[in-house]
């Protein structure tokens, strides 16, 4: 796989890619953690669940608009 990714996107391509591969994987991991985090009825956490591992991008999507709230909630204070 590695060596695919160097044939077509070059040294400097394949660093870049496996870097925000990682990133995504790092920040895929957080929003799971934050979504488990709360506390909601047993239904509403299961389709939670079901959307955090099912499609990869929610948690990510989920945790930037956490940030976002959050920073909006400390500039009120």
């Amino acid at each position: 796989m590695l060596e695919t990714l160097y044939n077509i996107f070059g040294f400097a391509g394949s660093l870049l890619v496996s870097f925000f591969i990682f990133i995504f994987f790092v920040f895929w991991m957080a929003g799971v953690a934050g979504i488990c985090l709360r506390d909601r009825p047993p239904m509403r956490q299961f389709i939670f669940f079901s959307l955090a591992i099912f499609v990869p991008v929610y948690p990510v999507l989920w945790l930037i608009a956490d940030m976002i709230k959050q920073k909006k909630e400390l500039r009120r204070l």
